[in-house]
């Protein structure tokens, strides 16, 4: 993440509990359907970019940069609205996906490996 301070609302940045590396997990969901796209990572700059911007940012911990979704895929996440979970540990990111969330080309990142239940 950047050594710059960001310019997120301070009264937001100061209710985030975040992990030990600055990050709070952003889930992304389909605004209309409820259904769960994908899990990213965001820090305080990522947010700010995400609530002013109106497309979704997240911080590739791979990578060690921002990311626009989209901005190389074309699958851009059109936000829609954005909400802490009770713990303010959680963002909650809702979208209007276009294209595949996944960067395997899959609508969602939960579809491919579904997991068998004991019953």
């Amino acid at each position: 993440m950047t050594s710059t301070p960001s310019a997120l609302d301070p009264a937001i940045a100061a209710r985030l509990k975040r992990s030990a590396d600055g990050l709070v997990p952003a889930i992304a969901q389909q605004y209309d359907t409820g259904e769960v796209l994908m899990l990213g990572w965001m820090d305080d700059e990522a947010l700010h970019r995400t609530l002013t911007t109106g497309r979704a940012t997240y911080w590739s911990r791979s990578r060690r940069e921002y990311w626009v979704k989209g901005d190389t895929s074309g699958h851009v996440q059109h936000v829609k609205a954005v909400a802490l979970d009770c713990d303010a540990d959680t963002v909650l990111v809702k979208v209007d996906q276009i294209g595949a969330a996944c960067h395997t080309g899959d609508r969602t990142c939960f579809d491919a490996d579904v997991l068998p239940l004991g019953r």
